[in-house]
């Protein structure tokens, strides 16, 4: 016989269904197994819900009767304390109820759970709670070890997710009717509507028939069980089950096996007969837990049985009631232990399989409580995550959605998911802080009425919220309430207005909130409402159309050179087709150099220089309508020439500028564009800073502005002619409403947001109100695009080319056509000068001649007399051709006279 002790409150419903389950395992088992040597004795002790009863029971059974292994106990703050007596005396604790993860089997060798960790549901609940986007829960649990134990895993899995606790409800085991009924009155004025219940039965079917009672199982209402509840270790009255309709929970999946079936069926009558006068009640997980621990320590005895080593091992000293150190030691135990972790078989369960110490899930089921049933919407594992069903091949990253589940049926018998939370019954208002602004005060303005004696708020930011709580699918009740002090002065910067939000002193605030990083720790923006951005504001320069020169601005100077040179190349083109044989052309050569300066379609002109004088004239035109267009914009559009473009010119430069007082833009300035602080001058209205600009950094004021774009659009809008915005824009985050960190108003108002930013008619009606809309910024862009107005040679690139080309080939042609008429027969050569280069030479001679392209050359047939060398014998430049001719009659050789 292998003594083992059974230490439970056999007098509750859960000891019933226990004892009954331990026993027929016990028959099975032997029954099964009629050759074995050893045999279980289990020595059965009943102990209250008590710790120091449960320490006294197991002591007894250790001292009395040498058990080797202890059953149980029931509850884990009983475990804590009797694992310490199994060390002591080397005695493993088996405990198939004790599940709280603060119980650690890695840490205490000779504890051992036949359970799953309660641990292990975590992952599954955070699951849950994530797929129907619920960002806040309120935590329900009892104020017992097993409560307690699962908080820090839980905490854990929920950041996981993002999902916040934003209340804890400790409930006393011993609390009353009355004291809980207080405190679900205190749940009901708060403004969360998930409920995350960690129980056990006794206790947590009270609380749930209460808050049925209190009318929180309605609609607008999510309630979430952990396996305390759902597995039961005290079966759930009927009572209970009927205010869980539409909760959903969560426990452990179990395979379904015939072997299962035929024991439930078996184990009802069994424990009718055990229990006449009781309800039959479901067979709980726990039980099968039972059976399976008696089946995996009757294996286990019989591979570690050794008579020898039968007994405990005693110290002679007498121990006294408070003493424990002359606990005997089991020298059974340690190899019973071993063989216990190693012992592996398919039990009512599933697979028995010990892994470091304790029982692993394979998987846990979600089910939701549809009047007295539950229906399984879906299974969850580690590796797989959500499923609607069970896929234990399912491996990989995973988000949980919705439609991971089966749809539930929710409390209040609907089929739409709960939003999560409300604003709280109470009639409570959301208290919300507006800043007290003493400049810029169209972005947020609070004024006194003296008629009815109230504050009356205005401006863009306020515009901006009232629209979005009418696209809000809820009404919010609220109350604005200025942060000012006792003398109606700001209390503080924006700064300190939001940390309000993390004091408690406000739900929200609403204004000019600039969305940046380091605020973003203790408050929760939405998104923006406004154009986000910082950019720089600076004067401009006078206008250029009061500069005289400012007719030569529409053509640039390349364009002007290239027009002057086009001009006078074909002019000369018409000169050389016309002199020759048109009279205007001709006489002195200033004569000649002014029909070149005058050349027009007047004259008459042979085909060659009509074709360029035609395509010359629509060039003209071209230039000529292209330069009184220019000119016309130059003179009609405002050009705002920036005095300074470039931030990193004023940083190299030392210039002052300027920023609004009590806002982030000085840190940026410094952090980002490596200004010196001490070059940066705080402002707080538009006209400060129109002041300042005005004056400019060498007269005590700034060279530039640096501030969000709603702040600079309100400079612009006030002096539109004065300034403008020059250089990049650099992204921030801009404008949002704060609330507390993780509030669910967060997601709802910034998709309202978003409906009526996009609503362009509502946008542009609101920004012209304070910001004189989108015209006067389009006017200014257009503004600063006329710098760019002077035509450049290369916007006419084409039609020079093609009139150069026009001239280039008339030229051409009258030179081949001239060489043609004028190529000289073979009869009138000597023999002797035939050659080809001599004929050229020849016609090229009368070319040059009948143009009078260079002065007086002198060129024979045989050698080039020089003009001097004729005026030595007697010749003068007015009569050479009558000398040339009296000479020729003479007899002498030809010769020719080229005038150069």
């Amino acid at each position: 016989m292998i003594q083992v002790g059974l230490v439970h409150n056999m007098s509750s419903t859960a000891g019933k269904l226990v004892a009954s389950c331990i026993s027929m395992a016990h028959s099975d088992f032997y029954d099964a197994h009629p050759d074995y040597r050893t045999q279980l004795s289990i020595q059965v002790r009943d102990v209250a819900d008590d710790t120091v009863d449960a320490a006294s029971a197991v002591l007894d059974l250790m001292e009395n009767e040498e058990v080797h292994a202890i059953l149980g106990p029931e509850w884990s703050s009983q475990a804590k304390f009797v694992i310490d007596l199994g060390m002591k005396a080397q005695v493993p604790i088996t405990s198939f109820s004790a599940t709280s993860p603060s119980l650690s089997p890695a840490r205490s060798h000779y504890f051992v759970r036949t359970a799953y960790n309660d641990g292990s549901q975590v992952g599954a609940l955070a699951a849950v709670i994530q797929a129907y986007g619920w960002r806040e829960i309120t935590l329900v649990y009892e104020d017992t070890e097993y409560g307690d134990g699962l908080l820090p895993y839980l905490v854990e899995a929920l950041q996981k997710v993002d999902v916040r606790i934003s209340y804890r409800s400790v409930i006393p085991p011993s609390a009353e009717d009355v004291d809980i009924v207080k405190e679900l009155n205190k749940l009901l004025v708060m403004q969360t509507r998930v409920f995350l219940v960690h129980m056990t039965a006794e206790i947590g079917s009270r609380f749930l028939v209460l808050a049925s009672d209190s009318g929180m199982m309605s609609k607008e209402f999510a309630w979430i069980v952990t396996d305390g509840l759902s597995s039961l270790l005290d079966p759930v009255s009927s009572k209970a089950l009927d205010s869980m309709r539409g909760a959903i929970g969560v426990r452990p999946y179990v395979p379904r096996s015939e072997s299962r079936t035929d024991f439930e069926e078996r184990w009802r009558k069994f424990y009718a007969e055990r229990n006449p006068h009781d309800e039959t009640a479901d067979l709980s997980l726990f039980g099968l837990w039972a059976y399976d621990t008696v089946t995996a320590l009757a294996l286990a005895g019989e591979k570690a049985w050794d008579p020898a080593k039968s007994r405990y091992l005693k110290p002679n000293t007498s121990r006294n009631n408070l003493d424990f150190s002359s606990i005997g030691i089991s020298e059974m135990g340690p190899k019973l232990l071993g063989e216990i972790l190693s012992t592996q078989f398919q039990g009512l369960s599933g697979e028995f399989r010990l892994d470091r110490g304790e029982l692993q899930p394979i998987a846990f089921e979600i089910f939701n409580v549809v009047g007295r049933t539950e229906k399984i919407i879906g299974y969850w594992t580690s590796a797989g995550g959500l499923s609607p069903g069970l896929d234990l091949s399912r491996k990989g990253d995973y988000t949980a959605l919705a439609k991971d589940l089966k749809a539930p049926i929710w409390p209040g018998d609907t089929v739409t998911p709960p939003k999560g939370w409300v604003i709280p019954i109470s009639g409570k208002k959301l208290r919300i802080g507006v800043p007290k602004k003493d400049g810029f005060t169209e972005l947020f303005k609070i004024e006194w009425d003296p008629e009815k004696g109230v504050r009356r708020y205005s401006g863009f930011a306020d515009d901006m919220f009232q629209e979005v709580l009418k696209a809000l699918p809820f009404a919010i009740p609220y109350e604005y309430v200025p942060f000012v002090n006792e003398t109606g002065q700001s209390a503080g910067n924006y700064d300190y207005l939001l940390y309000q939000i993390k004091l408690q002193k406000f739900d929200a605030v609403v204004g000019d909130m600039g969305i940046v990083a380091n605020r973003s720790s203790y408050v929760d923006f939405t998104l923006p409402y406004s154009e986000t951005g910082v950019a720089m504001v600076v004067a401009i320069k006078d206008d250029e159309r009061r500069n005289m020169w400012v007719f030569l601005k529409p053509l640039s100077w390349n364009l002007w050179l290239t027009t002057g040179l086009a001009f006078i190349f074909t002019g000369f083109v018409v000169w050389l087709l016309e002199h020759r044989t048109n009279e205007e052309f001709g006489g002195h050569r200033r004569q000649q150099i002014g029909s070149i300066l005058l050349f027009a379609h007047r004259e008459k002109t042979n085909n060659l220089t009509r074709l360029v004088l035609a395509f010359w004239g629509f060039v003209v035109l071209i230039l000529t309508q292209s330069y009184t267009a220019s000119l016309s914009s130059f003179l009609t559009v405002q050009r705002l020439t920036p005095k300074f473009v470039d931030a990193r010119d004023l940083v190299r430069n030392g210039h002052k500028v300027g920023y609004q007082v009590d806002c982030f833009v000085p840190e940026f300035l410094v952090r980002e564009l490596d200004f010196d602080k001490s070059n940066l001058k705080p402002y707080s209205s538009v006209e400060e800073f129109h002041n300042a600009l005005s004056n400019g950094s060498e007269n005590g004021g700034v060279s530039a502005i640096f501030d969000e774009l709603p702040y600079l659009k309100l400079l612009l809008a006030e002096y539109p002619d004065k300034y403008k915005i020059v250089g990049p824009t650099y992204k921030t985050g801009g404008f949002g409403f704060a609330f507390p960190l993780g509030s669910p108003l967060v997601s709802y108002v910034s998709r309202a947001i978003l409906n009526v930013t996009q609503d362009k008619a509502k946008m542009d009606r609101i920004e012209a109100k304070y910001f004189g809309g989108e015209s006067s910024w389009q006017e200014q862009d257009a503004a600063v695009s006329s710098d760019n107005l002077s035509l450049s040679v290369y916007s006419f690139g084409g039609l020079f080319i093609i009139a150069g080309v026009i001239s280039a080939s008339s030229i051409v042609i009258y030179m081949v056509s001239f060489f043609y008429s004028r190529w000289p027969s073979s009869t009138t050569i000597p023999p002797g000068e035939r050659s080809l280069w001599s004929m050229f030479s020849e016609t090229a001679d009368d070319f040059f001649r009948e143009h009078g392209l260079f002065g007086c050359l002198v060129r024979n047939r045989s050698k080039v007399v020089p003009t001097s060398d004729f005026q030595s014998r007697g010749a003068s430049p007015s009569n050479d051709v009558e000398l040339i001719a009296r000479k020729a009659d003479e007899g002498e050789r030809p010769v020719l006279i080229i005038h150069v």
